[in-house]
């Protein structure tokens, strides 16, 4: 019986892996075009957001800096005050905000109360007050790590080494929080407009660009690991408790640069109740408890406290991480259209470019 099999030539072999070459190198160039894109839009929203953010918190940390030049005891003292002086501030300042919204500077925005304002009001209230609830955790979680500082023996030292690098390490979130409301914008544009692919494609352009930025803080915190307190004291000791911290201070921002960009991926999707509970888990259950017991049992000190810390972040960053890379993107994008639908919104126009079904399997 003849065989069937016909031999393949060499010379017929070339032209298909040529071709199998080309259509590579065309998926990467659209790639590559396609994530320029995205990281135009998300720089266009994370811009003007981290030039706020470090404006205004640039004026506390300045004020630390030369604070601690006078003295130990002044250093600790001005950043306890200054921290709650900005928080007021801030308070202060989101309400003028509010005014400055409905006083009629945006007529688009703003036409009026009306009885629409209340429909469906319960669900809005849900996901704002566990929005508030989600960052006010991550911000107490700071806080009482300085107070545990506060109960070590020599605790004027140990809070002056905790707070020089804590300014550098909020100092940094500015810009990474900054990247947290332009992803949290992103991904809920484009659930609402039914593009689940697009969500997804935005979260990976915001984490690896705010990664990328963390990596070059992290660097300079560790080529910089016995110079950076010189900013804030010139105190011999305070700068060598500080500069022992130099490699905890950079595994925080390495941390922190991906972190926050979940918890605005989280917000965007309305995962925020979650990410609350995961929050408290994690800081308040693993964190702090460990940083006590490492602090104070073992009598590791700052040391012990900030690695119950990173335990705590490591955790939640892992949990996040993986409940993201286990959604289904497909499914967030139906609920934010019912939303949509449910609040009085306009729902997306079912084209082929931003239909669900155009993206199946997302």
């Amino acid at each position: 019986m003849a065989s069937s099999e016909v031999e393949v030539k060499p010379s017929e072999v070339k032209p298909f892996q040529v071709e199998r070459q080309m259509g590579q190198e065309a998926n990467k160039q659209k790639t590559v075009k396609r994530s320029w894109k995205e990281s135009k839009k998300m720089w266009a929203i994370a811009g003007p957001a981290i030039l706020v953010s470090v404006s205004q918190f640039s004026i506390g940390f300045v004020t630390v800096a030369f604070a601690g030049h006078l003295g130990e005891l002044q250093l600790a003292a001005v950043t306890v005050t200054t921290n709650v002086i900005e928080g007021f501030v801030f308070g202060i300042m989101v309400i003028a905000m509010l005014i400055y919204v409905v006083s009629g500077y945006f007529p688009d925005s703003w036409t009026g109360l009306s009885l629409l304002a209340f429909k469906s009001l319960w669900g809005f209230v849900k996901l704002s007050l566990a929005s508030a609830v989600m960052l006010c955790l991550e911000l107490w979680y700071f806080t009482a790590i300085i107070l545990m500082v506060g109960y070590l023996k020599n605790p004027t030292l140990a809070v002056d080494a905790i707070s020089i690098c804590m300014n550098l390490q909020l100092w940094t979130s500015m810009v990474t929080l900054g990247f947290n409301a332009a992803v949290s914008l992103r991904v809920s544009n484009e659930l609402g407009a039914g593009r689940p692919k697009a969500a997804r494609f935005s979260i990976v352009v915001a984490v690896l660009t705010s990664l990328a930025v963390g990596i070059i803080f992290m660097a300079i915190i560790l080529a910089t690991k016995h110079d950076f307190p010189k900013l804030f004291t010139d105190k011999p000791k305070v700068i060598k408790e500080a500069s022992k911290l130099g490699y905890f201070l950079a595994a925080t921002i390495f941390l922190n640069s991906i972190l926050p960009v979940l918890h605005g991926v989280a917000v965007g999707a309305g995962w925020q109740f979650y990410v609350g509970l995961i929050n408290i888990v994690c800081y308040y259950l693993f964190g702090i408890p460990a940083g006590a017991l490492l602090g104070f049992k073992f009598k590791l000190r700052v040391e012990g406290i900030w690695s119950g810390m990173l335990v705590g972040t490591v955790l939640q960053t892992t949990i996040l991480l993986f409940v993201m890379l286990r959604a289904s993107w497909r499914k967030e994008a139906v609920q934010a259209e019912e939303r949509l639908r449910t609040w009085g919104g306009p729902t997306p126009n079912q084209t082929p470019e931003n239909s669900l079904e155009s993206s199946a399997g997302s």
